[in-house]
């Protein structure tokens, strides 16, 4: 009896190593240590049971398809530390957002960022927005739903074949629910970070949002409103202009 526990305990150790170097084959390219250590500490939490490949690749994260324990798939976004064009580009974001401190230290601004996103998700989550379901956050690490099937990720907006008044209306009726209910501006929403899955637009990627305290959050809510507007007359799709959208959305 004893022999096969002693083997049982060998194969689970072997199986231990074996993910772990398809961790370190996954991920070691472009993240260091400390985000490594990160990842372990996530898993080891029991908030993910298995990583598996990218899904999206940019200048400032990596976005993985990952597994809960209950072979749920899971959305793992990184943030890459080393980013300096990135680092530039988040201040203003951060600087006029009374949550948040800006600090010089340039790895605690992106862990700041990473947590900016979440709350920014959970906060238009519980105002019953359609975005991904916020799981957890550490560090420059943000696990959330996935949105897609089978580890392919649902379309962006840009890539639809077709579009249609349905899905204008639906991102409209988003960005007020957002406004009104949980008072925050998207601030750089295009079709660039609109997923649609089964004909249900899913808006991503909350890290810059703002509260409406922010003293740029008009300008970034008309901006968000005309780059939608745009893309879909340019796109032979007849909606109204900038002002009557902007007036709609304001009354409560």
């Amino acid at each position: 009896m004893w022999k096969d526990d002693i083997t049982r305990e060998i194969e689970k150790r072997r199986l231990k190593i074996r993910k772990d170097e398809d961790l370190f084959e996954t991920v070691e390219e472009v993240f260091d240590t400390r985000t490594l250590m990160a990842l372990y500490k996530i898993i080891n939490k029991g908030i993910i049971s298995e990583m598996r490949g990218v899904v999206k690749s940019g200048k400032e994260s990596r976005v993985y398809w990952a597994k809960d324990k209950n072979d749920n798939d899971l959305a793992v976004k990184i943030y890459l530390t080393s980013s300096m064009e990135f680092r530039k580009g988040i201040f203003q974001y951060i600087q006029g957002d009374p949550r948040f401190k800006v600090v010089k230290d340039y790895r605690k601004i992106i862990y700041t960022w990473a947590q900016k996103e979440f709350k920014n998700l959970q906060i238009a989550y519980d105002a019953e927005v359609s975005v991904p379901r916020p799981i957890y956050v550490y560090e420059n690490i943000l696990v959330m739903e996935f949105i897609g099937e089978d580890g392919v990720p649902a379309p962006l907006l840009r890539d639809l074949p077709t579009l249609n008044i349905e899905l204008f209306n639906q991102i409209i009726e988003s960005i007020k629910k957002l406004y009104n209910k949980a008072k925050l501006v998207h601030a750089d929403l295009s079709e660039y970070n609109i997923m649609v899955n089964n004909n249900k637009i899913y808006i991503i990627d909350f890290g810059q949002a703002v509260t409406l305290e922010h003293p740029m959050s008009y300008e970034f809510l008309l901006r968000d409103i005309r780059n939608i507007v745009r893309f879909f007359r340019k796109s032979g799709i007849e909606v109204p202009d900038d002002e009557a959208i902007l007036k709609w959305i304001k009354e409560a």
